[in-house]
């Protein structure tokens, strides 16, 4: 493999961070408030990185299970029907993500985090045990698993609290 194959397969991932935080910046500048604001990259953020990303794993585990092999560095094993439904599970939590509220925006990162945080650990696993240096082991898919939750549940709670004093205003 090329290297510039290599850098492009384990850079893909990231297409599912870029694109919602482009998205949500240039829509959030003209919010009237930091809360439309903030609500406005919640939704991006919930349907591009969440829903949209793991709908794409979900089809592309279905669809084309051996290039998926070949670029985790794994041979294909059974288990990948069952990540592509846990993948599914996520996209329905992230497009559900988009009419929630902070508190099931927070529960839902949680969700997704069990399973992308241990994604994540086993990614690392393989790097350091194994040497699977595969793109789909390392890279991008890391960075994914480990801020597709993180920054779903940050942006939930920071919501939280600045919906707090108004409550209290009111």
């Amino acid at each position: 493999m090329s290297t510039f194959s290599y850098v492009a397969q384990s850079a893909f991932p990231l297409i599912w961070i870029l694109v919602p935080a482009i998205g949500a910046f240039l829509r959030a500048r003209h919010a009237p408030s930091r809360q439309e604001a903030l609500e406005i990259w919640q939704r991006w953020w919930a349907i591009g990185a969440f829903g949209i990303g793991s709908l794409w794993m979900t089809v592309a585990f279905l669809t084309v299970p051996d290039a998926m092999a070949e670029v985790i560095g794994f041979g294909r094993t059974p288990f990948m029907v069952e990540i592509a439904f846990a993948n599914l599970a996520l996209a329905v939590m992230g497009f559900r993500a988009a009419s929630a509220s902070a508190r099931e925006r927070i529960t839902i990162g949680l969700g997704g985090g069990m399973f992308l945080w241990g994604a994540a650990i086993g990614h690392v696993y393989q790097w350091f045990a194994n040497g699977d240096h595969a793109p789909g082991n390392t890279g991008g898919v890391i960075v994914n698993d480990v801020l597709i939750p993180a920054v779903m549940i940050i942006l939930a709670v920071r919501s939280r609290r600045l919906a707090a004093p108004l409550a209290h205003a009111s």
